[in-house]
């Protein structure tokens, strides 16, 4: 049957790539764009009757193959068809209907069209096509984009100046490459940046001689971000620090590989989702900042409903409780004055993976340069108080273990931390292990920085020894997933609702402890569990195949457990497997089973095979 314009036209506009083109472009797309409603009784008949077309689901749950990739499990939003029209192939589709739907079919003829004049359009269709033989979960939602490596979006050289060069050499350089920003270098490595603005306030205004060296008016010590971030946390660091151009460093020469700026970030960004990060950067009362946390849950309830912003949603609360931590730290001091030395506020658990939930606790501690004397202990006794309690309030909870800075033994210096690591291999007890496993997911949030990656640095041979790992493993393996012998579904026992399986502990928990215990054999620092992964080298025991399996199982979970907490305005991790659908339900045994022969992999590798 043939669509109503206007009823089509107001969902592409929200749907990728066509969300780029205007509305006329659009209006003449939906001439050629029919509506199927699938079932399986009619599916053949239909899909046959329309012959080679891209096929937009509106509504409605598949399992599709059309390609020689696996099945893949759709829904509103998602394409299919599209790789036999980019081939000119004559794959037939396979397609189970989970639960009937609209669907929208473009013409062939149409498609091309559109690959022709439309260059995002041609852009999306074969990235997506190149994704889907990838097999890659991180890459099946249009919110990925910023989760893309920032070495992936400069696609041109640094124009950068030596410190040495005039200031009308600079200014003449930007002028001829058509840039706003200058990197400045010494010996390769960069150590300024100056921007058009800088040339009118700090050269024109000042009527400042243009022989002068640039270094003379650069900004040094800028803002600058490692190329191995994503774009989100590119948008992020602008957001807090309120800067428009952010130079990209390699993080060990520091040597200026590009710069992202905020036209960047607009071209790339398909929503206001850092809306309230920025926000939260400008709060100038923990009475602001309690007011605006407040509002995460409602912001995620009304802008997260497709897997891939289910994906980036941990990272976003993360992101938010690193903003809140900074800002009451700032909010202490001026109340307090200075720190009477260097210290670092350490995030563990969660937030240090980036990948808080709803009903996350805070996990967090102090680092410090030294032992403090009584009067040093009790300004950060103060600190740790303040801080923890604004975070309660912003809606963090308090660590029921008592895993904050407000307990003493959380305000460590770093030679106590490295004695205390040196404790934990020397006897690595089973309760020990439970205790620590948290404290070895950690990040720096806020004060120096070097703290940590000194203590870092010392604990990296100590985690790799062979009886410390071990017993890592046969903690790890303990964990028994939510399946019986014959591969049904085990539920908790004591839950109000009889189907309901804890996905956090059960499962999304096993799979971190595992990944982890990879990275300190390898020598890993970083804490997010997708991050090790990707940087797991290629013998460290655990193939690219079972690393990526590992990687879309963890997604698959996390996207499950956010659907359940936002759909059920709750913050717990029962997920009741009756809320699945079919193909879910497989997914999930699949999954599981995945996570148990994972479990017999560090068992032979760590524990020679002993339990």
């Amino acid at each position: 049957m043939t669509a109503v314009p206007q009823q089509v036209i107001g969902f592409l506009q929200a749907s990728a790539p066509f969300d780029s083109i205007d509305e006329t472009g659009l209006q003449d797309i939906v001439s050629d764009i029919r509506v199927i409603y699938l079932t399986n009784e009619n599916k053949n008949a239909l899909l046959s009757q329309q012959g080679h077309s891209l096929f937009l689901i509106h509504s409605g749950q598949f399992l599709v193959k059309d390609s020689d990739s696996p099945l893949r499990y759709l829904s509103e939003g998602d394409y299919f068809g599209y790789g036999n029209l980019l081939d000119d192939t004559d794959i037939p589709i396979e397609l189970e209907v989970d639960s009937p739907g609209l669907v929208y079919c473009l013409s062939q003829q149409r498609f091309i069209q559109c690959l022709q004049f439309y260059p995002e359009f041609d852009r999306f269709f074969n990235n997506s096509k190149a994704q889907s033989l990838q097999n890659q979960a991180a890459d099946d939602s249009n919110s990925m984009w910023l989760y893309k490596s920032l070495t992936e979006l400069i696609n041109a050289e640094p124009v950068a100046a030596d410190v040495e060069m005039s200031i009308h050499q600079s200014a003449k350089l930007m002028s001829d490459k058509g840039v706003s920003s200058l990197l400045i270098t010494e010996k390769e490595r960069l150590v300024g940046i100056v921007t058009d603005r800088d040339i009118r306030n700090r050269v024109v205004a000042e009527q400042r001689d243009s022989s002068q060296p640039i270094k003379n008016i650069m900004t040094t010590e800028p803002v600058l971000i490692s190329h191995q971030r994503t774009l989100f946390d590119a948008m992020s660091y602008m957001t807090e620090h309120n800067v428009h151009h952010l130079p990209v460093i390699d993080s060990e020469s520091r040597k200026p590989l590009g710069i992202i700026t905020v036209t960047d970030v607009i071209r790339y960004q398909r929503g206001n989702i850092l809306f309230l990060i920025g926000e939260l950067s400008k709060a100038k009362s923990l009475y602001e900042l309690t007011r605006l946390s407040w509002q995460m849950p409602h912001y995620f309830s009304r802008h997260a409903r497709r897997p891939g912003d289910f994906d980036i949603a941990g990272k976003v609360l993360s992101q938010a409780t690193d903003i809140m931590t900074r800002k009451l730290l700032q909010f202490f001091v001026q109340q307090q004055g200075e720190a009477p030395f260097d210290y670092c506020w350490l995030a563990y658990g969660s937030q240090a993976r980036e990948d808080q939930f709803m009903g996350s606790d805070q996990d967090n501690g102090l680092l410090l340069a030294q032992t403090p004397n009584e009067q040093q202990a009790a300004y950060f006794e103060s600190m740790a108080k303040y801080v923890c309690e604004g975070l309660a309030k912003c809606g963090i909870k308090l660590c029921k273990g008592n895993v904050m800075a407000t307990n003493p033994d959380l305000r460590k210096s770093v030679d106590e931390a490295i004695e205390e690591a040196k404790q934990w291999v020397k006897t690595p007890s089973a309760q020990a292990i439970l205790n620590f496993n948290i404290y070895l997911d950690v990040r720096a949030v806020a004060g120096n920085k070097t703290l940590l990656n000194q203590l870092q640095k010392a604990r990296v041979p100590l985690f790799k020894q062979s009886f410390f790992l071990s017993a890592l493993a046969r903690h790890a393996i303990q964990g028994v997933v939510p399946l019986t012998m014959f591969q049904k579904f085990s539920y908790e026992s004591d839950h109000k609702v009889k189907d309901a399986i804890n996905l956090k502990r059960k499962a999304v928990g096993i799979i971190n402890d595992i990944v982890r215990l990879y990275a300190l054999a390898n020598g890993l620092t970083m804490p997010s569990t997708l991050e090790r992964l990707k940087h797991l080298p290629a013998d460290s025991g655990l193939t690219k195949k079972d690393a990526d399996n590992l990687r879309d199982i963890w997604l698959f979970l996390n996207r499950i457990r956010w659907r359940h907490q936002l759909q059920n305005h709750v913050t717990d991790n029962f997920v009741s497997v009756s809320d699945l659908s079919a193909i879910e339900k497989h997914q999930l045994k699949a999954s599981l089973q995945g996570i148990r022969v994972a479990q017999q992999g560090i068992q032979m590798k760590f524990t020679a095979g002993l339990g």
